[in-house]
């Protein structure tokens, strides 16, 4: 038996628009190309509109990796328990699911001011499609430490708010800011699990900011 190097060869601008098929090729019908938003200059009516916008893009980048992470780990939790058959089990589970939120960042979330619990609040209900009261109810052990011990009962903030960007204008403001993040790669992009659309979004906006005009 024996074997031989095969030679390299640069894809030309015509071999990169074809399928290469156990050294056949046929030419591709379509490419396939990522979803891209063209924004929008940023345009306010006043100085104090332009300052909360910034100061709540601070405090929104500044909480979303907590709301990824805590979605995260929801669906690690959700997963490994829907294959543990025993009760006892599935409480020890959860029970080391809840020490492991609580050492990974429990400490940080204790910096967060009341505004930027509440920001976090409603990026856990965009990311999961339920309130932070809910996944109380839900995960009584591990969420119920994990808020209780931490935001919730520092801050007295609502874990029963939600997140709609689509009558909401400040939480429309929120998407805007993520989604700008994530064109620049500022922050991992983690879809939705609503169903919105941005683009709808932004022209319905735009469009009451001219009428209000």
């Amino acid at each position: 038996m024996c074997t031989a190097q095969v030679e390299e060869i640069p894809l030309d601008s015509v071999s990169e628009k074809m399928i290469i098929v156990e050294g056949d090729s046929i030419f591709k019908s379509s490419i396939a190309l990522d979803e891209v938003y063209i924004f929008g200059k940023l345009e306010f009516e006043s100085y104090k509109e332009k300052l909360r916008y910034y100061i709540l893009r601070r405090k929104t980048i500044k909480v979303y990796p907590y709301a990824k992470l805590a979605s995260e780990r929801l669906v690690e939790l959700n997963d490994s328990l829907s294959r543990i058959k025993k009760k006892r089990k599935r409480k020890k589970y959860t029970r080391h699911v809840q020490k492991f939120i609580e050492e990974e960042f429990s400490e940080e979330l204790k910096k967060l001011t009341r505004t930027e619990g509440q920001i976090l609040v409603k990026l856990i209900y965009r990311q999961t499609g339920k309130t932070s009261f809910n996944l109380v109810k839900e995960l009584r052990s591990g969420w119920r430490a994990f808020w209780y011990n931490t935001t919730a009962k520092m801050f007295k903030i609502s874990i029963k708010e939600e997140y709609h960007p689509e009558s909401v204008h400040e939480d429309y403001l929120i998407e805007d800011i993520l989604q700008r993040a994530f064109a620049s790669k500022r922050l991992d992009r983690q879809e939705s699990v609503l169903d919105y659309d941005y683009a709808s979004l932004t022209n319905k906006w735009n469009k009451n900011a001219k009428q209000k005009k």
